[in-house]
């Protein structure tokens, strides 16, 4: 943690400050979002369906709508985006903890997620662009901020529910309140890349630009499967928790959360470190896509069910693995996630950096969807089916899939980045 806090103090005050943002926005947000299905149903009464509809809404209103939020923070200023989204998601989570009906449920959910596709490409944007050279330091670092803020935000959120879930509400738009009169008043504008320099006449033109950046395009393909493994810390985790300690697996699930959190907080810039000191960037991505890979093989060394008997060795050996899944993620995610960013700026060529963002986080987070389903089936099938194990094994092929991927597509100097003339003739 030292290393941490000497490194943020090494960068500018506006890098400095995306970093303290981000955490207050994983604060605020976690704080809120684990905790609003419950709301809904056991507070609010309402029905299964009309639970999902609300947080459906927010999902496809953040993920489907990055692109536009990039592109925005390209043509209007990334500073602009960020404050306005922080805005929006000040006004949405109010409204979550005042509303009690479907259709003002839907709007807060709504402005909540594209809240997040505002903010979201612009920090990362400014980030890159403040940071200069120093960008994997600086994403490595922010991870730290993210992560730990990520783990923060539930037990805040406990804590507050105490009283009630429009407490906890209020508190979160207080905070992005918070942090709206900080950005007016100390984040500095960035200039505006002029139209002409990107090749760009409009919005559609800035869309062609990136669609047609085909290794952009052909390492956010790859990139996919390391988001759907990623996730599996909020899915197949805990399904695998309350499969082996049943009745239990929320605290099983809870410690799995600490054990990755942990790792990202106290981890992240030393192995970003480790790893630059040893690796090339590309090479720096395919290992860690590895050991995202090889995560997923300990759940196969057992299948044991806990009891109430069982003693302390028992647990050992039955959770163990699931801690050694969680750890591997968050090393193999503490590895990847600096390289991968700082590639997709090199790949933009340092033109509509925000677009080239929104759009990755676009197809990435679809991709997340349908993964997701696909592992949800795949869990079901196995278990009816006696075959628990296969699960593990379907996921360790992903990310073997995912590493070959990427492995390929540097051999190909794909990912060696792109000429700024090349994208603006584009």
């Amino acid at each position: 943690m030292s290393a941490a806090m000497a490194g943020f103090r090494s960068f500018s005050a506006p890098v400095r400050l995306l970093m303290v943002q981000q955490f207050t926005i994983n604060t605020a947000f976690y704080m809120l979002m684990p905790y609003l299905a419950a709301h809904l149903a056991g507070g609010l009464g309402m029905a299964a369906w009309a639970v999902g509809l609300v947080l459906g809404v927010r999902n496809l209103s953040q993920q489907g709508m990055f692109l536009v939020g990039g592109t925005l923070a390209d043509r209007l200023g990334c500073r602009r985006m960020i404050i306005a989204g922080c805005v929006l998601r000040t006004a949405g989570f109010a409204l979550l903890g005042l509303a009690d009906t479907l259709p003002a449920l839907v709007a807060a959910s709504a402005a909540t997620g594209f809240a997040g596709a505002l903010f979201n490409p612009a920090v990362r944007a400014y980030l890159a662009e403040a940071a200069g050279e120093r960008r994997v330091e600086a994403f490595a670092l922010f991870n730290v901020f993210y992560q730990t803020g990520m783990f923060a935000g539930p037990l805040i959120g406990l804590a507050l529910l105490a009283w009630d879930f429009q407490a906890v509400c209020t508190v979160a738009a207080l905070l992005f309140l918070a942090l709206t009169a900080v950005q007016l008043r100390m984040l500095p504008d960035l200039p505006i890349v002029p139209a002409e320099k990107t090749g760009a006449r409009g919005v559609l033109a800035d869309w062609r630009t990136v669609v047609s950046n085909r290794p952009f395009l052909l390492f956010s393909a790859a990139m996919i499967g390391s988001y759907v493994l990623s996730f599996q810390v909020y899915l197949a985790l805990p399904l695998g928790a309350e499969h082996t300690a049943p009745g239990r697996g929320a605290a099983v699930t809870t410690v799995l959360f600490a054990v990755s959190a942990a790792i990202a907080a106290l981890g992240q810039v030393r192995i970003t470190a480790w790893a630059r000191k040893r690796w090339s960037p590309t090479r720096s991505l395919v290992y860690g896509l590895a050991v995202m890979a090889a995560a997923f093989l300990p759940p196969l060394t057992g299948d044991h069910v806990l009891s109430r008997s069982d003693t302390p060795s028992h647990w050992v050996q039955a959770v163990g693995p699931l801690i050694a899944t969680a750890a591997l993620i968050a090393v193999a995610t503490t590895l990847v996630y600096p390289f991968e960013m700082d590639t997709i700026v090199s790949l933009s060529g340092g033109r509509l950096v925000a677009t080239h963002y929104g759009l990755y986080s676009t197809v990435t987070g679809l991709g997340i969807t349908v993964g997701n389903l696909a592992t949800g089936a795949l869990w079901d099938a196995c278990a009816a089916a006696g075959h628990p194990r296969l699960p593990w094994l379907a996921l360790t092929a992903v990310g073997i899939l995912c590493a070959g991927a990427v492995a390929l597509l540097a051999r190909s100097g794909a990912l060696e980045g792109s000429r700024p003339e090349v994208l603006a003739a584009a």
